[in-house]
């Protein structure tokens, strides 16, 4: 990756993969004890409050006069549609069967990157997006055959889809806007807007403020979304953003995990084999490309 060492950026990246895999479950424990959009929504603003402390500073980068329509959009895909279709899909799907359907945002991150972004797209690279997808159809379709709901289904597609857009358009305006800012504001632009949803069509008083219920709040609030978003921008902006985004492949695994040892949601035959085929994914995604393709004269007529 360029900008920052590798060291930093597989902390980086582990730092992701564990505090985005535990959100899943977690909010799947939370919506005991409050309606989904209200929640969606306290939880960002909340996060983007907390990354204020980061931006202030920087308050000299904002030009938001000047770049408004990116922080609206990004916070209409990345945060209002990304959340608050993944939180209310919750409902009606195990946490880590929802995660894996999402997760077929790196392949379609993949795609627009090529596509929007220009970013290289060689044969490795299309197999392990494809492999990728595999993986998800594979863990999706044995969970269908068990008659879950197809309203689940269609929510986390929807919030794979929002967040594909949603991350191509960040890294296609990065150079606009100040990545700590684009953060922060999105979160309170699409938290004010959740919250304020949530408030017309569900109760406050439903919501339960116990101990279990503040500390996941506050725990997803500060590291999964005010330090995971930052991270994963940070990320995004310093590599090909397919190739950073295929590292989120591995979330579901966290949260599959997570899911059957504290929740006792199922681990299939049909998990396990869509598993492997996503680990094979990343692989491929992010192999190297041999040099001597880059520069062999045949190989680049032919292009």
């Amino acid at each position: 990756m360029e900008g920052i060492s590798r060291t930093r950026a597989a902390l980086l990246i582990t730092f992701l993969v564990i505090m985005w895999g535990v959100n899943w479950p977690l909010t799947k424990i939370a919506l005991q004890y409050t309606p989904p959009i209200l929640f969606a929504g306290i939880r960002t603003v909340l996060g983007g409050l907390l990354l204020l402390i980061v931006a202030i500073p920087r308050r000299h980068l904002l030009r938001f006069k000047q770049t408004w329509h990116i922080y609206v959009i990004s916070s209409l895909l990345n945060i209002v549609l990304y959340y608050g279709l993944q939180t209310v899909g919750l409902k009606y799907l195990p946490a880590g069967l929802f995660s894996v359907i999402v997760f077929l945002q790196p392949v379609l991150l993949g795609i627009l990157s090529w596509a929007w972004l220009g970013e290289s797209m060689y044969g490795l690279k299309v197999a392990g997006l494809v492999l990728g997808f595999a993986g998800v159809a594979v863990i999706s379709g044995g969970s269908l055959s068990g008659h879950l709901s197809v309203v689940g289904v269609l929510l986390a597609l929807g919030s794979a889809v929002a967040w594909a857009l949603g991350t191509a358009y960040v890294k296609k305006t990065s150079e606009t806007v100040d990545s700590i800012w684009l953060v922060t504001v999105q979160l309170i632009i699409g938290g004010l807007a959740m919250t304020a949803l949530g408030s017309g069509v569900e109760s406050w008083s439903s919501i339960v403020w116990n101990v279990p219920f503040i500390s996941i709040l506050a725990f997803i609030a500060v590291f999964v979304i005010a330090a995971g978003w930052l991270v994963f921008f940070i990320l995004i902006g310093s590599g090909e953003a397919s190739k950073v985004a295929s590292y989120t492949f591995l979330i579901p695994l966290i949260s599959i995990l997570i899911g059957t040892i504290f929740l006792h949601e199922p681990f299939t035959m049909y998990l396990l084999a869509g598993l492997v085929l996503i680990v094979v994914s990343i692989y491929f995604v992010n192999r190297p490309r041999k040099m001597s393709s880059l520069y062999d004269p045949q190989v680049e007529s032919s292009l």
